[in-house]
């Protein structure tokens, strides 16, 4: 079984590539994904920084 560190930095690069399917993965369809959502329809950039900010802030 994969420790913690590397469950976040699979995610972290997850996150990277499509920023809400890494916040879907780790919050499921809650209030967090449509905020990556909706800020990566807006811009790529902003998408990305919202999901490694989730992802890292529930550690």
């Amino acid at each position: 079984m994969a420790d913690e560190g590397t469950v976040t930095c699979i995610d972290i690069l997850i996150a990277i590539i499509l920023p809400p399917l890494g916040v879907f993965l780790k919050f499921g369809c809650k209030v967090e994904f449509w905020i990556c959502l909706v800020l990566t329809l807006f811009g790529y950039l902003p998408g990305i920084i919202y999901a490694v900010y989730a992802i890292t802030k529930t550690q």
